[in-house]
């Protein structure tokens, strides 16, 4: 039983000191839930990136976006693919 609280408070203790969750204004309706499954989603990507400190891997990806290709070059004069 110890284990799953101190698993739970690592969680809310990322969120809170990585995302400032604390000091968040959104209090109504469905969006603080929202917010706190996108703020997991993201600790999920990047613990799954191999990053261990999360402040560290948002640091990173902040300061370097992916790479984005342009768009293919096999589509014909219509937009479509041959």
């Amino acid at each position: 039983m110890r284990e799953h609280w101190c698993i739970g408070n690592k969680i809310h203790h990322v969120r809170g000191t990585a995302f400032a969750e604390d000091t968040s204004r959104l209090r109504t309706g469905t969006a603080p839930r929202a917010m706190a499954a996108l703020r997991n989603l993201t600790i999920g990507a990047l613990r799954f990136a191999g990053c261990d400190n999360i402040a560290a891997g948002l640091r990173k990806h902040a300061e370097t976006p992916p790479d984005r290709s342009p768009p293919s070059a096999s589509r014909d004069q219509t937009g479509q693919n041959p």
